[in-house]
């Protein structure tokens, strides 16, 4: 089953390098969003996804709106689910298939409100303490539990 991992403007090269490896082993497309806080030739990135890279199913799109242009909303086929603090489902209710989508947004403010907002039946959510100073999971790690 290949499943595909959005990242939407991610900030920590290690975030994404880490992202990368998991993607390789699993078989599952990854999706970078611009604008990205580091260039993909960054020595960190590179180092995080070790000798992995030559077997990540990689695409990078100019912007949210160009991704959407491409894939468009969750449909019959296909469903994109938005990993988020603010999700109503958790991520283990979910019954994943072939080619669904998991949108990730940037480590310091996730996926934007309005976007989350206009596509809040998909969003997920990975449960977590209730204690109001711990904000949410690092970014590759809340990929590798969904995935």
């Amino acid at each position: 089953m290949a499943i595909h991992v959005v990242f939407v403007e991610p900030e920590i090269p290690p975030n994404t390098g880490n992202i990368a490896r998991t993607c390789a082993a699993t078989d599952s497309v990854l999706h970078l969003v611009k604008p990205l806080g580091f260039s993909i030739d960054d020595k960190a990135l590179k180092r995080a996804g070790l000798d992995y890279w030559p077997f990540v199913k990689l695409e990078v799109h100019e912007s949210l709106d160009d991704f959407m242009a491409k894939y468009g909303p969750s449909g019959e086929n296909r469903t994109m689910y938005l990993a988020t603090t603010k999700g109503k489902h958790r991520y283990t209710d979910v019954q994943y298939k072939d080619g669904d989508m998991l949108l990730f947004g940037k480590e310091t403010a996730g996926l934007p409100r309005d976007f989350i907002a206009q596509h809040e039946e998909y969003a997920i959510i990975i449960p977590m303490s209730e204690d109001t100073r711990l904000r949410s999971f690092n970014l590759a790690n809340s990929a590798n539990i969904i995935l």
